[in-house]
């Protein structure tokens, strides 16, 4: 990915911190996106400019604010001049139990998980067709299989998923667009999942383990670097979990 730009949204932690690693070891320019991690989002930029100067920049946004897809599309690509790759990693992730669903989840998650994506694919999309570049949206194998107690949060990767599709029917033949679908990778930094509750999940997985977000981040370096003839698909990063779920 030499020469080529990335704009990562949510890139400051955990699985997205991996795949802007990931991105740029590879040799990519990355945008890292944030909206409240600022001290690790410009921890991480300043250490991709150490390491390749002028090779990272760190840019924040509410993605769920009106505009801001299209100048968060317009920054990257006036600070790099291009824009080859998007990933849509932004995401929120809290029970919703049928009953207790209100405006304030729908909007987050539903806006973090499908709106954002959408609104952040078009406005790069004419970036993207000049440099035949390609997009992976972060679904969740809970998309096709849901979670109880996460109806709305299923629901929105169900609708990422759909979009990952439709998208690739719309831009395609210029640009490729493909999904990753993690499983037990990383925990919720809450205890959303005790310690049962985790080990009754990693025994549903064919490895008996749980993955890391660098089983993420090379998932998603391979749909950029080396699957030129892979579009509309999704690859399932779950230790087998999904085969029999």
């Amino acid at each position: 990915m030499i020469g080529k730009t990335v704009l990562i949204t949510g890139a400051a932690k955990r699985v997205g911190q991996a795949i802007a690693r990931e991105l740029h070891e590879a040799g990519a320019n990355v945008v890292v996106h944030y909206r409240v991690a600022a001290e690790a989002a410009m921890a991480l930029v300043d250490a991709m400019n150490a390491a390749r100067a002028g090779s990272a920049l760190c840019l924040r946004a509410d993605i769920l604010e009106r505009d801001a897809p299209s100048r968060l599309v317009d920054r990257a690509v006036a600070h790099f001049g291009r824009l080859d790759a998007l990933v849509n990693n932004a995401s929120s992730f809290f029970a919703t139990p049928l009953g207790a669903i209100d405006e304030t989840a729908w909007n987050d998650l539903v806006g973090s998980n499908f709106k954002a994506p959408l609104f952040l694919t078009q406005a790069a999309a004419p970036h993207l067709r000049k440099t035949r570049g390609a997009v992976v949206n972060i679904t969740d194998i809970h998309a096709e299989r849901p979670l109880a107690g996460y109806l709305l949060y299923c629901a929105a990767k169900a609708g990422l998923l759909g979009l990952t599709r439709a998208l690739a029917v719309e831009l395609a033949p210029d640009v490729r667009v493909n999904a990753v679908a993690p499983g037990p990778i990383q925990w919720p930094d809450d205890d959303a999942f005790d310690e049962p509750a985790r080990a009754r999940i990693i025994g549903h997985t064919l490895l008996k383990r749980a993955g890391s977000p660098w089983d993420v981040a090379r998932a998603v370096r391979f749909l950029f670097n080396d699957a030129p003839y892979v579009t509309g698909q999704v690859i399932n990063v779950d230790g087998g979990r999904t085969a029999h779920l």
